[in-house]
C-alpha cells in the first residue's frame, strides 16, 4: 500500500526550500513515504516530518547537520530530533513566516556534502557561498 501524501505542492514553504535544495548540483526530488526528498545519490534533505514521540511537523525540513555543528543546534529550541531519521544522526527544523533562508540553505548545503559523490562535490562553490 502507498504512503499518503503529506504535504501540499503549493505550499510556499516547500517551494523555498524546492529553489535551495534543487539548486545544489545534481540534487533530485523524489516523493518517499508521502513527503518530498532531496537527494544527490543518498538523501540530504526531507521536508516535512514528526517529532520522535509522534508529534507530525509538516512545514519543517530535516537534514544531516555538521558533526561540529551538531551539539549547539541541539540545544537551540528551534531544532528536534525527528522520529526515524534521528537515530541516524538526522535534525529537524520547523519552518514558519520567520525562517532565516540563508540558515537553511547553510543546513542543507552541510548535509548535502556529507552524501554528494566526488563529481557533484566537484561542482560546489566555496563552503559558505550562498546556495540561494
Amino acid at each position: 500500500m502507498a504512503h499518503p501524501i503529506m504535504f501540499d505542492d503549493a505550499d510556499p514553504l516547500l517551494g523555498r526550500v524546492r529553489q535551495i535544495a534543487l539548486a545544489l548540483p545534481d540534487a533530485t526530488e523524489v516523493i518517499a513515504h508521502g513527503r518530498p526528498t532531496f537527494r544527490c545519490g543518498k538523501m540530504f534533505g526531507n521536508y516535512g516530518g514528526s517529532v520522535k514521540g509522534g508529534e507530525r511537523r509538516d512545514h519543517s525540513i530535516l537534514f544531516i547537520p555538521d558533526e561540529s555543528e551538531r551539539q549547539a543546534l541541539v540545544e537551540d529550541p528551534r531544532f528536534f530530533l525527528p522520529a526515524y531519521l534521528g537515530p541516524y544522526g538526522w535534525l529537524g527544523l520547523a519552518l514558519d513566516g520567520s525562517t532565516d533562508w540563508a540558515e537553511v540553505a547553510e543546513l542543507l548545503d552541510a548535509s548535502f556534502r556529507q552524501v554528494a559523490p566526488k563529481r557533484s562535490m566537484a561542482r560546489l562553490p566555496s563552503p559558505g557561498a550562498s546556495t540561494e
